[in-house]
């Protein structure tokens, strides 16, 4: 009977739920979808008697993909967790992709064809050291060949056919830093060599079949090691000293034999500090000194001569075998707008197999990292190709002096997102300004002529098909009624700038930021994008811009430095490099004249600055002065304060700088609760009735304020991975603080609970999800929160005569009585985020977009988490729109927003009002990007797309045409009527 009763309440639930599916043909008229993969640094062609030429690539956001040589698509992608980052990457066998990953701890292999998983394999280890992979170099179809992994402290063999282990070899015990794996060519031994302490080096020469350890050796060096050991050829390794002024060669086949050469040999006797580069030349390794490469060979019994100086902005490959058994590499560099490529052998290095340049746009910035592949020619000579990863993360590949394809992967890290409006369609502008230039305007309406005319041909029709496309109604440039045509610019990694139209998500411009890639700005981070200056339609003149936050360095004290770009066009408008720090940026609701907006940068030691620096905006801000407040959130430490400017003193720089004063702090124990998660409004978010009416006609009044703050706190042991604690030993503790004062609202504390905790912050009401441990589910959980104050008085006439005490300012220091409804539910999904939809009036009913643990989106009505939800809802209350409850959230697969589709490496959501009320824009970025307009009402405020325009036309002359032929009969009537 129960069983009855609830699966006639999800029956009854599906009623309720909005469906959101769409037919087949329907995907990709409102929606784009882009797949990415992020930086490249690992990469191996696989190009030998293949049909498909291609290259297998690791990437920074831990994205394993096979990519088409020729066109540069993707054949597959597998996309590994957040802490599952790839150490090595090989092709053994002609068939397999091997990976090895988690710090030496995860090895793979993938079918080279399709990616489909092989054999995957755990090493165990008990210590933290750099990894390394090595496959054989002649390795054998008919044969199981070892893979030799270096990982966790331990050396492991393992099975190329089924991934088995077959022995391993711990050196946890021996206290060595093992710094390289060698396994000559043809050999049944393997050293490993590394070293104890600073100053003693050890070899250890272990038998390639069964892992026996064959012979030991060590010897102390007098002068220190510092930094990493370096592989020049299978019996010599080469290393810095501890003061890095000499180079050391130690050679550990016959005894272990060292070797000083003092770099002053090479560079005279004034030099800076050396570093070696990890570069995997044969005779030969390169140090890079006084801003150049020196490139230096290792001859007879470790004796060095320098072979070439080159300035250190070239990067340097791996190198590469030939067919005749030579070894090539690339040394690559960017200058005067062109990338200069070179292919040298590394014994005949005077030679320049291949020498070439090619232009490049200068939005793409310095090369990062190069991999060269080879090719025969028709002449039977060799050709290469070069896949050269720049600095803005994009991936181009070079053949035969020209750009083959190019990528923008940088798209796949972004950290930030704004949107811009697009420009209005004036009226008296000409066809050939709004489309480009005028010959671009005659070509196109040439093509349209010959294609009325039939004379088009199949490239022409191409082209006109192309143009059709970039000038429908959704690739427009300008703006539309409706509010669905916007740029949507993003902030990656990299400190690059995108701006992607919404219709079809293309790129319109990029910008690779100059303020952040000059030489006195080191390594920028903390890059977070705000909007500056949004004009209103009284000033259209106007371009939008956008505000670039950031600092030059990785320590919080690090000085920042902004840019403020125009949104229109993509050109940097103006820059500043601050003297001062930012660990804080508040974006005020004030503008001035010229509807740029009020910014309060904060510093490390809480002084206040305000942009911008000019006289009208001190003066906007002075009359608001005593009403800025803010709040700072430190998660180790335990503790939340407030704060408040107060007059300038002496400590400050100027008058646009301010002393800020310290008005509460709760102070967390640490002993019980640990800050990990908080949330808040939305600055702009728009509520259209704060007056909620329930059911018998009875008001409820929202407590509205944007000075809220959610914070969520657990128990110190329970601060882990799920798991890692009991439930008697687990708590979340939810806190609503009023940022204003400190004081706390509300509390509550779910026993037998712990995070990750993931909380949306809208209107009166905040929603958030976690573990509940004792029923081993998720759990979402829903406080809305009420104005108490308000609800007694609801007298009309007090209202009418400006009594009433809705009519009365509101302070956050007034002791305002609140009251809260609570109620939690079952959720089967873990989650990545929670957003949730916005309109332009804050009328349409709200909805959650939650990212899943699949990287799909799912909508969800704000209903199903209503506290006032019961198992037997009154007449008025299903009136009202209630919904009966269940202890579980219903998952209606109709209601994903993406689809089939998935946002792989899903990090944010991003919804944004369409000036038609009914809609709201949804941005999902991560390793993919993907854009949809959602309606969580329905489109009630316009006709959808498969309306019957025909059908209605039809109808409404036919009503003409039946009043014109009823007034006529009635008019004879009454002329017969009078002649009566």
């Amino acid at each position: 009977m129960a069983m009855a009763i609830r699966v006639s309440l999800l029956l009854l639930l599906t009623l309720f739920q909005p469906i959101f599916s769409l037919y087949e043909d329907q995907v990709g008229l409102m929606d784009w979808h882009q797949q990415y993969i992020g930086k490249v640094k690992h990469a191996v062609f696989h190009t030998q008697k293949a049909t498909r030429k291609r290259v297998v690539v690791s990437t920074e956001e831990n994205v394993i993909a096979s990519l088409d040589l020729r066109h540069g698509e993707i054949f597959w992608r597998h996309v590994l967790g957040s802490n599952d980052a790839v150490d090595g990457i090989d092709i053994a066998l002609g068939k397999y992709v091997i990976t090895l990953s988690s710090g030496g701890s995860i090895l793979r292999a993938w079918n080279l064809p399709d990616g489909h998983l092989v054999w995957e394999s755990f090493l165990q280890g008990s210590k933290t050291s750099k990894s390394s992979l090595s496959l054989p170099t002649n390795l054998k179809v008919d044969k199981d060949n070892l893979i030799l992994v270096f990982g966790k402290g331990s050396l492991h063999a393992v099975s190329s056919i089924d991934g088995e282990v077959v022995w391993k070899k711990d050196f946890s015990d021996e206290s060595i830093e093992v710094q390289q794996v060698i396994r000559p060519s043809d050999s049944e031994v393997i050293y490993a060599v590394g070293s104890v302490g600073s100053s003693q080096f050890e070899a250890y020469a272990i038998n390639a079949r069964n892992g026996e350890l064959l012979k030991k050796n060590g010897a102390a060096f007098p002068g220190g090691f510092s930094g990493d050991m370096l592989l020049v050829s299978d019996d010599l390794v080469v290393a810095l000293d501890a003061t890095k002024s000499n180079l050391v060669t130690i050679n550990f086949h016959d005894g272990i034999k060292f070797q000083q050469t003092h770099l002053s040999n090479f560079v005279g006797d004034s030099f800076g500090t050396a570093v070696l580069l990890p570069l995997k030349l044969q005779e030969m390794f390169a140090v890079e000194i006084n801003g150049f490469v020196l490139f230096i060979r290792a001859t007879g019994k470790g004796n060095l001569e320098v072979v070439d100086k080159v300035n250190n902005a070239a990067v340097v490959s791996d190198p590469l075998l030939l067919s005749e058994g030579q070894t090539a590499f690339a040394l690559i560099h960017y200058g005067d707008g062109k990338i200069h490529l070179r292919v040298k052998l590394v014994l005949d290095w005077n030679n320049d197999l291949l020498k070439e340049s090619v232009a490049l746009d200068h939005q793409r910035g310095f090369i990062q990292r190069v991999f060269i592949n080879s090719y025969i020619r028709t002449d039977r000579s060799n050709g290469f190709r070069a896949l050269v990863v720049m600095e803005d993360h994009s991936l181009l590949l070079l053949q035969q002096g020209a750009i083959v394809w190019s990528r923008e992967d940088g798209l796949a890290s972004i950290v930030d997102v704004a949107t811009s409006e697009l420009p209005v369609e004036k009226d008296g502008v000409s066809v050939a300004k709004v489309e480009e230039n005028l010959f671009e305007w005659l070509k196109g309406h040439l093509l349209k002529l010959k294609g009325t005319l039939m004379l088009a041909s199949p490239e022409d029709v191409a082209a006109i098909q192309g143009m059709r496309l970039k000038n429908s109604e959704k690739s427009k440039m300008t703006r539309d009624h409706n509010g669905f045509r916007k740029l949507i610019v993003v902030l990656t990694r990299a400190g690059k700038l995108f701006a992607l139209h919404t219709g079809d998500g293309r790129v319109v411009w990029s910008l690779l930021l100059p303020s952040l890639r000059n030489s006195a700005c080191k390594h920028p981070t903390g890059l977070s994008i705000y909007q500056w200056q949004v004009p209103h339609h009284h000033a259209l003149d106007e371009n939008p811009s956008v505000l670039i936050v950031g600092r030059c360095g990785q320590s919080s004290d690090a000085p920042g430095v902004l840019s403020f770009v125009d949104t229109y066009t993509g050109k940097e408008i103006s820059s500043s490099s601050l003297t001062h720090s930012i660990i804080q940026v508040i974006p005020l609701q004030l503008t001035d004249s010229t509807e740029q907006r009020l910014h309060l940068l904060i510093d490390v030691n809480r002084h206040a600055y305000l942009y911008p620096r000019t006289p009208e905006a001190i003066s906007i801000f002075q009359h608001e002065f005593s009403n800025i407040y803010w709040y700072s959130v430190d998660a180790d430490k335990g503790i939340i304060k407030g704060y408040a400017l107060k007059s300038n003193s002496g400590e400050v720089l100027d008058e646009y700088s301010f002393d800020s004063r310290d008005l509460w702090s709760v102070v967390f124990p640490s002993d019980s609760e640990k800050i990990i998660a908080t949330a808040a409004r939305k600055l702009n978010e728009v509520v259209h009735t704060q007056a909620k009416i329930i059911a018998d006609h009875d008001i409820m009044y929202k407590y509205i304020s944007k000075n809220l703050l959610f914070v969520a706190t657990v128990a110190p042991k329970a601060s882990g991975e799920i798991g890692t604690a009991t439930p008697e030993e687990s708590w979340l503790v939810v806190y609503l603080i009023d940022t204003i004062t400190g004081r706390i609202l509300h509390r509550v504390t779910h026993h037998g609970s712990q995070g990750p905790v993931h909380a949306v912050f809208s209107e009166n009401w905040v929603i958030y999800h976690y573990f509940n441990l004792r029923a081993h589910r998720y759990e979402m959980s829903v406080i809305e929160i009420y104005d108490e104050s308000r609800a007694a008085n609801k007298d009309v006439w007090k209202l009418v005569l400006g009594k009433h005490n809705l009519t009365s300012p509101i302070s956050s220091y007034s002791r305002t009585e609140v009251v809260t409804k609570s109620q939690s539910y079952f959720f089967t999904h873990s989650v990545k985020a929670i957003s949730v939809t916005s309109t332009a009036k804050g009328i349409t009913s709200k909805q959650l977009l939650i990212g899943t643990i699949a990287d799909q989106v799912l909508a969800v009505d704000k209903r199903f988490l209503d506290p006032r939800r019961s198992f037997n809802p009154t007449q008025a209350e299903k009136e009202e729109g209630i919904i009966p409850l269940t202890d579980s959230l219903p998952i209606i697969p109709q209601s994903y927003v993406t689809h089939a589709l998935r946002v792989e490496g899903l990090r944010g959501m991003v919804a944004v009002p369409a000036k038609l009320e009914s809609t709201t824009l949804v941005f999902v970025y991560g390793v993919d990007l993907f854009y949809t307009r959602i309606a969580p009402s329905r489109t009630y405020d316009s006709l959808t797309e498969d309306f019957n325009y025909a059908l209605l036309l039809i109808t409404i002359v036919a009503l003409v045409a039946a009043i014109c032929v009823t007034w006529v009969l009635s008019e004879k009537k009454d002329l017969r009527d009078k002649w009566r």
